[in-house]
C-alpha cells in the first residue's frame, strides 16, 4: 500500500481487496481501518456509511471499466474488428484492474447498491447492446437479443478471467486470442457454405 496516498485512497484500496476476499458483509469497518491504516471514524469522515463506500468503489470500478473499453473505440471498422477491439481491451483491463474486474463481478446485482450505482450499471452496456443488434441486423451475429449475445460474451471472458484469478489457468497472450476467436465463432453468424 502506497503510504503518500491520501486517506481516501488507502481506505478504497483496502476495502476493493477486502470485498474481493471476504465479501461486503463479510468485512468489518475496523478490519478496513486496520488494512488502510487510518482509524475508523477517518473512514466515516470520509464515507457516511460502509454501503457509501461500496457504492463510491463500484462507481469508480465500473467508469473505470467502462473507460477502457469505450474511450477511442473504433465502432465504425467491421463487426469483426470492433468484436475484437472490444475483447482485448476487456483482456488488457483484467491484467492491469484484477482486483477491480473481480469486485465488479461480485458485486454486479448487489442489494446494497444505491440508485446511483444501479443506474450506472443500467446504462454501463448500452453501447455494447447497440453494437449488436446493429450488427445482428446486419447478420455478422446470431439472431439472438443482444443482451443474450452480450451474455454469452461476459460468460466465456469472466470464466477465463477466473480460472486465471484462481490459479487454473496461465491467460497469456495465446489463450487470449485463440480464445477471442472461439467465443466469435460461438456469437456470430455462421458462414453459408458456397
Amino acid at each position: 500500500m502506497n503510504v503518500h496516498s491520501s486517506s481516501r485512497e488507502r481506505i478504497l484500496e483496502a476495502s476493493l481487496a477486502l470485498f474481493v476476499r471476504q465479501g461486503f458483509h463479510g468485512t468489518p469497518v475496523p478490519r478496513i481501518a486496520r488494512e488502510a491504516g487510518v482509524a475508523a471514524g477517518t473512514i466515516y469522515r470520509t464515507f457516511p456509511s460502509k454501503d457509501a463506500l461500496v457504492n463510491v468503489l463500484y462507481r469508480e470500478a465500473k467508469t473505470n471499466l467502462l473507460a477502457s473499453l469505450l474511450n477511442g473505440l473504433d465502432v465504425g471498422a467491421e463487426p469483426r474488428q470492433v468484436f475484437r477491439q472490444i475483447w482485448f481491451r476487456l483482456a488488457k483491463h483484467a491484467r492491469a484492474f484484477p482486483l477491480e474486474l473481480a469486485f465488479l463481478e461480485l458485486h454486479h446485482h448487489a442489494s446494497y447498491l444505491d440508485e446511483e450505482s444501479k443506474a450506472l450499471e443500467e446504462h454501463a452496456f448500452e453501447p455494447f447492446y447497440a453494437y449488436f443488434e446493429t450488427e445482428r441486423a446486419r447478420e455478422a451475429f446470431r439472431s439472438l437479443p443482444a443482451p443474450a449475445l452480450m451474455a454469452i460474451v461476459l460468460g466465456a471472458f469472466f470464466g477465463l478471467f477466473k480460472a486465471s484469478l484462481f490459479g487454473h489457468l496461465e491467460w497469456d497472450e495465446v489463450v487470449v486470442a485463440e480464445a477471442e476467436v472461439a467465443v466469435w465463432d460461438a456469437v456470430s453468424r455462421p458462414r453459408k457454405e458456397a
